[in-house]
């Protein structure tokens, strides 16, 4: 469900939505932006070696989590202004990712809402940090 603009307060929290990636997922995703990095699809080739524990989770696609939150979250009477994130830590298929987000700021005259955003680990950990400013309003 979309927020309302008459109805966000600073700390308010957005939704929050796991995410667990597959091979086929990551393999699609991969095709889709012609990442042919073979450490986010071939298992042994990651292992082997890249050295990394498993196959690697997009940090590009995290981010596509993050935006795809706050888009749900302003629905269809707000745009997305400003949006960035910076990855900090990998994180690997079999993982539930989730992203979290909480409003720092509201400008009642412009209709506009800043937001800090990040993706959480299974422990808890912010693995990529964000923020994103939205506005309200045709």
């Amino acid at each position: 469900m979309s927020a309302r603009f008459e109805a966000i307060s600073v700390g308010d929290a957005l939704p929050e939505r796991a995410f667990t990636a597959s091979n086929v997922s990551l393999f699609l995703y991969n095709a889709a932006i012609w990442n042919a990095h073979r450490i986010h699809y071939d298992a042994p080739y990651t292992t082997d070696v890249e050295k990394h524990p498993a196959v690697v989770i997009d940090g590009p696609l995290q981010g596509d989590w993050m935006s795809q939150c706050v888009l749900d979250w302003v629905g269809e009477d707000g745009a997305l202004l400003k949006f960035q994130y910076a990855n900090r830590r990998a994180s690997y298929l079999g993982e539930t990712l989730k992203t979290v987000g909480r409003v720092t700021a509201k400008d009642d005259d412009a209709k506009t809402v800043t937001m800090e955003l990040g993706v959480q680990n299974e422990a808890g950990d912010v693995i990529a940090p964000g923020s994103a400013v939205v506005r309200f309003g045709s």
